[in-house]
């Protein structure tokens, strides 16, 4: 700007319209500091908080298909570990016992016409008593309790429901007494043989996750030792709450020391290449670009915008922008940029306001004399009068001392001086 003479040096070469200058007394007292672009090796590590879970495809949920009271219950609470085939609880069901005096009364009709000697009513008999067993048998009738009934000539009371697999009670709904229907959940299973470890991880990191890469499984509180496994599933959704992806691993559990719940931490290690990169400090992020500060020679900074990778623990990988070697403000960097951004703003207005021209000095106008007084014109309705002399009236003889003299009389004042109003 004109009559503001600056002291810093010429602009290196290749520096930008951009670039702006700060003296090293003013970089100390600030506290701007650089870090180098440099080349390493990476790893694509990526570490994040999981929960152990139950596997899905190993529980089931237990439902009556008749209608009836729960006369005995043998599984009493949540958590009981059960076997497979065990009995859960009894159900007595007007329905299942009509059923099984049915399948007797077809059973004898055919024992007494199977060696009648009419074909078609042995034929008929033997459906009758294919269907009296296939109506049992909808209704979760095992073929040892029909084999039972045959032995015993007798129809059982109550039904018993048992356990498909081993594993634990998760819930239990029955209870002594109660009266069941099929829409009821009784009891719900799950088999701990296996679990699931699911974990969670941003967007940007689920693009290079994959079903079959290794992970481990760490316990933070030295629940059991890391295990090595591996992912075996991607979810297909981002969940909308926290905006991530989930993956899961199966984990064996035969020993049933991993319980479900239980948080853990999951380390994915993807495959280690060179990259150029730069810290993660140095990037100035506005959501619509990213650029850093790029230190010139002889204290000139400039921004330069960049193109990075996802992130990498504490550093960007570089994709363009920026070359090995360039140094990059990594502290005081905002600071470093409202003063870009302010140098930008003055040399746009001084190209936009007349007489500054980018800051050339116009050769200066020479000088004119200033109007006398008495050529400027008289503004209307401010004429202002001839000024009159005002007698001064002589003192009393009285008011006077004895030994002083009459005061000489006052002198007319100056036709040049202007009247004051009232005067």
């Amino acid at each position: 700007m004109p009559g503001m003479a600056s002291s810093a040096p010429a602009a290196p070469p290749g520096a930008g319209p951009k670039a702006v200058y700060i003296s090293p007394a003013r970089q100390q007292l600030v506290g701007v500091r650089t870090g180098s672009v440099v080349r390493q090796r990476v790893e694509g590590t990526v570490r994040t908080v999981g929960m152990l879970a139950y596997d899905e495809t190993r529980t089931a949920q237990i439902h009556t298909k008749v209608s009836g009271w729960v006369e005995q219950l043998y599984v009493d609470y949540v958590g009981k570990p059960v076997r497979r085939g065990q009995a859960l609880f009894a159900v007595y069901s007007p329905d299942l016992v009509t059923a099984q005096a049915d399948y007797l009364i077809a059973l004898r009709a055919r024992q007494d016409i199977g060696n009648g000697p009419v074909p078609e009513a042995r034929v008929g008999a033997d459906a009758l008593l294919a269907a009296s067993r296939e109506r049992m048998k909808r209704w979760e009738v095992s073929d040892a309790q029909i084999a039972d009934l045959e032995r015993t000539g007798h129809a059982s009371r109550t039904i018993t429901l048992s356990s498909p697999f081993d594993g634990i009670v998760l819930e239990k709904s029955a209870v002594a007494g109660q009266y069941v229907t099929p829409d009821m959940t009784s009891f719900k299973l799950a088999d701990l043989s296996t679990v699931w470890a699911v974990g969670q991880v941003f967007e940007y990191e689920a693009a290079s996750i994959r079903a079959g890469d290794a992970i481990d499984v760490e316990f933070p509180y030295g629940q059991a030792a890391k295990i090595e496994a591996r992912i075996d599933f991607v979810y297909p959704e981002v969940d909308p709450q926290t905006r991530r992806v989930r993956f899961r691993a199966v984990l064996k559990n035969t020993d049933r020391e991993l319980k479900p719940d239980t948080y853990v931490t999951l380390v994915w290690h993807g495959e280690a290449i060179d990259r150029l990169v730069v810290p993660k400090e140095a990037v100035i992020d506005t959501g619509e670009r990213k650029y850093v500060l790029l230190a010139l020679a002889d204290g000139y900074f400039e921004p330069r915008d960049v193109q990075l990778g996802p992130p990498v623990g504490e550093v960007y990988p570089v994709v363009a922008g920026i070359a090995e070697g360039d140094r990059v403000v990594t502290s005081a960097q905002f600071l470093v940029d409202s003063e870009t951004n302010l140098m930008a703003a003055m040399q746009n207005m001084a190209m936009s306001m007349p007489g500054m021209n980018g800051g050339a000095s116009k050769p200066a106008s020479p000088a004119v004399a200033a109007p006398s007084p008495s050529s400027m014109p008289d503004m209307p309705g401010m004429k202002t009068p001839a000024p009159r002399p005002h007698p001064v009236p002589a003192p009393s003889p009285a008011l006077l001392p004895a030994s002083s003299s009459p005061p000489p009389p006052a002198a007319p004042m100056p036709s040049g001086m202007p009247g004051m109003p009232g005067m």
